[in-house]
């Protein structure tokens, strides 16, 4: 198991492309992959579920993958959120 925690870096926040890029990067490991916003809990997978999150920029979440790859799923997720999912 790994996690950690992000925080929503990109002006528009984790809206349908950034959670559809998430959800992809996520699908692309056998670890399940989880993300907590206070006491909500979503698959990684979900970009429904991301959406309902309603994470704005500056929102800190808690990333959570457990798998035999989950080392590896945690560091290219967290990735993305460093990388502002690309956008700026």
């Amino acid at each position: 198991m790994a996690e950690g925690i992000v925080e929503v870096k990109n002006k528009l926040g984790l809206h349908l492309r950034a959670a559809s890029t998430l959800a992809q990067t996520a699908a692309r490991f056998a670890s399940t992959v989880t993300v907590t916003r206070a006491r909500e809990t979503v698959s990684a997978r979900s970009v429904t579920g991301l959406m309902m999150l309603g994470a704005g920029s500056g929102t800190k979440l808690k990333l959570r993958a457990e798998g035999p790859d989950a080392d590896e799923a945690l560091k290219a997720l967290q990735a993305l959120f460093a990388n502002k999912f690309g956008e700026e």
